[in-house]
């Protein structure tokens, strides 16, 4: 071979290894400087002070941290080591700038000078970035930044990392620092489009990257949002209400690349995606509370008017996660058949949710209290029975480092109070505040122990109007009896607990027509894989105190609106079962309601398979079991009467007449619909055992 051909093979050679390290990098360029990748074992050569970020990078999220996304590798910095009050810096050696531009990954607070990325010339601070967060809510998610620098080229540089920030939000991740003649900051793509509809259909791909979103019109911001965008087929479509825009033109940007094929994709439509398969889908839960579209957990505003129970929700409109707080609205005339209204309470602004509270009625108004994230807690009216809402100039009307606001009317004191959760001064508590007008609030008392979502009210003992209870208990359901005053919570009792399982921020009803105290929770953790939905709300339960052996106690019990969706009852024999499984002949589905009046024997477990998820009773231990999640419970005379809720992909479990209550999600085999009986290692007696089937709840 000649020397002119091997001359051209090595520079073929070195071209294509020159490409090949191009697409390995994460700007593409063949010119790329890599500073720092944080893959190693080490900072190599970078200076910690402080206890922030250790002795070495992250390998993703660390203990207490939501899960951390769009790093690049395995490693990274992370300065949540040890939490959110951890603080230090970290500090490059020495690197003279060689290109244009610096690009970097950053996530975690949005505090500048606090936790911030630092380019340092000269010892001065000439170029700086944070993360997107500075409030509650957000996510651990990192972007590109980037620093053009070519009026620094030749300059000699370092770069700090810095966390001095305590509290929410008091860290800084940061991966991937790269100098390059490229920028990789994301460049708002942008659409016009004009609303010829109702509705904007906007396709999602779950697991695709977080899209900012944001609807402008005639240069306002109209909304603004995350959505994983699909680029691409999409698995759902998610909707924005715009209504009140219709003509109009509307700018959609995002951060998606420029000719985002997601962008392109969005539709106007008079109708929400999919119309004729709402409520139809396979897993959609028939007599279970789930939204059209998107997540939701924490009931809210639980409140009864002019013959509407209303629902409002913490609702994520826009994908199946947790994301992007408001308030969805739903309506029912008996807390049973449910009608999904347009959105409630948008957020005021991006990062600023609408978090959790409460509402009552004033003068045939709604009132609600809610945390506006980046504000406090805030007051809204309505005229038009919860379909639009008015701000209160005040706002906010109480200002403190905590959140959920419950609102009630203390008949002792004639005033409204607020019971909120408060972190003030690193504590758990819940903080009391009093007001004649729901504008003017002062604080009263606090009581510690409980954490976020608190309520509280009065029940009768035994139905015995002149022996009062109140009722306090928080987002984990534990509740503590005892007598507040109208200034202060007087302890009566230890915690206690009803509920067990997926349970979490349950609310009550104020102003029930019939006097009922009507407890809704969210059925935390219920999954259905595949759906455009994601979380249900518990059935609506009565709660009421009872005297039992062990004290004083409450109860909850399904309420009786139930009934309206029996659809069939078949009456089964009394049968004894020892050691022995016998499936119930007949029947076979996924609604059913079922009492069961069960006399256990000496020994064994004994109880109901249903879809394969057994619920069990365990005579030695006196525990009752739905799956792996188990409540203890006594019998009475012998005897465990259950009360069985089977919906699409939950179970609730009352024992006893709610004694206790299981709430357990679960995904069954679609081909598995059986019922049957089943005693292990003795003989049990099964009773008075019925079985409704139920049809679906849902209405259009």
């Amino acid at each position: 071979m000649n020397d002119s051909r091997l001359a051209c093979l090595r520079a073929f050679v070195t071209f294509f290894a020159l490409a090949a390290t191009a697409f390995a990098r994460p700007d593409g360029s063949v010119d790329a400087l890599v500073i720092a990748d944080f893959e190693g074992g080490d900072y190599r050569g970078w200076v910690a002070t402080g206890t922030a970020f250790g002795t070495a990078p992250a390998r993703g999220a660390l203990p207490g941290q939501m899960a951390v996304e769009g790093l690049l590798g395995r490693g990274l910095v992370n300065s949540f080591l040890g939490g959110d009050d951890a603080m230090g810096t970290l500090i490059s050696p020495p690197f003279r700038i060689e290109r244009k531009a610096i690009n970097l990954l950053v996530g975690g607070g949005k505090f500048p000078g606090e936790t911030c990325v630092d380019l340092i010339v000269d010892g001065r601070v000439v170029r700086t970035a944070t993360g997107p967060n500075d409030r509650p809510g957000g996510s651990e998610r990192l972007a590109w930044k980037s620093w053009k620098v070519a009026d620094l080229a030749g300059r000699d540089a370092t770069i700090r990392i810095v966390d001095s920030r305590r509290g929410g939000w008091g860290h800084i991740n940061v991966d991937q620092i790269v100098q390059s003649d490229q920028t990789l900051e994301a460049e708002p793509a942008r659409r016009e489009t004009v609303a010829t509809a109702r509705y904007l259909h906007l396709p999602v791909k779950n697991g695709a990257p977080n899209r900012r979103m944001k609807f402008t019109v005639d240069g306002k911001t109209i909304r603004e949002f995350e959505i994983e965008l699909a680029e691409g087929k999409p698995d759902f479509s998610v909707f924005a209400d715009l209504a009140d825009y219709r003509g109009k033109t509307i700018v959609v940007e995002t951060d998606a690349v420029a000719g985002s094929t997601g962008l392109a994709s969005l539709a106007w439509a008079e109708t929400v995606p999919d119309p004729d398969g709402l409520y139809h889908e396979p897993l959609r839960p028939q007599f279970h509370f789930t939204s059209r579209r998107g997540w939701l957990n924490d009931p809210n505003g639980l409140v009864y008017l002019d013959g509407e129970y209303h629902l409002f929700y913490q609702h994520n409109p826009y994908g199946r996660e947790w994301g992007n707080m408001h308030w969805g609205h739903a309506i029912s005339p008996d807390l049973v058949h449910w009608r999904e209204l347009p959105i409630a309470l948008y957020p005021r602004e991006f990062g600023d949710w609408a978090f959790s509270g409460s509402a009552i009625v004033d003068q045939n108004a709604l009132v609600a209290a809610f945390t506006s994230t980046g504000r406090g807690e805030c007051i809204v009216r309505s005229t038009d029975r919860g379909r639009t809402w008015t701000e209160f100039a005040g706002n906010p009307v109480v200002k403190h480092i905590g959140r959920d606001p419950k609102l009630l009317w203390d008949t002792s004191t004639k005033r409204w109070i607020m019971a909120v959760y408060d972190e003030t001064d690193g504590r758990r508590d819940v903080a009391f505040h009093s007001s004649h007008d729901l504008k003017t609030w002062g604080y009263l008392t606090k009581i510690d122990g409980f954490f976020e979502c608190p309520d509280l009210f009065v029940l009768p003992i035994d139905g015995n109007p002149d022996r009062l209870q109140s009722v306090l208990y928080a987002a984990d359901g534990r509740y503590m009896l005892g007598r507040f005053d109208g200034e202060k919570f007087h302890k009566g009792t230890a915690k206690q607990q009803l509920w067990y399982g997926n349970f979490y921020a349950a609310q009550t009803y104020n102003n029930t027509p019939d006097g009922r105290r009507i407890q809704v929770g969210w059925a935390q953790g219920t999954k259905f894989p595949g759906m455009p939905f994601n979380q249900q709300m518990t059935f609506p339960t009565k709660l009421t105190l009872r005297t039992t052996t062990d004290g004083v106690r409450m109860f909850a019990e399904p309420v009786d609106e139930l009934a309206s969706l029996r659809k069939r009852t078949h009456k089964l024999p009394d049968e004894k079962l020892f050691d022995a499984t016998h499936p119930i002949p007949g029947l076979s589905g996924d609604l059913f309601a079922i009492h069961l009046d069960l006399h256990p024997g000496a020994s064994g477990t004994a109880g109901l398979n249903v879809r394969g998820l057994p619920i069990t009773y365990d005579i030695k231990t006196h525990k009752l079991s739905c799956g792996d999640i188990s409540a203890p419970l006594d019998p009475i005379d012998g005897r465990v009467r259950l009360q069985i809720l089977i919906d699409r992909a939950s179970v609730e479990v009352f024992g006893n007449d709610g004694r206790v209550a299981l709430s357990v999600g679960f995904t069954p085999p679609a081909e598995n619909k059986s019922l049957s009986l089943f005693s292990k290692g003795g003989e049990a007696h099964f009773r008075s055992l019925v079985i409704d089937e139920l049809s679906s709840a849902w209405t259009r």
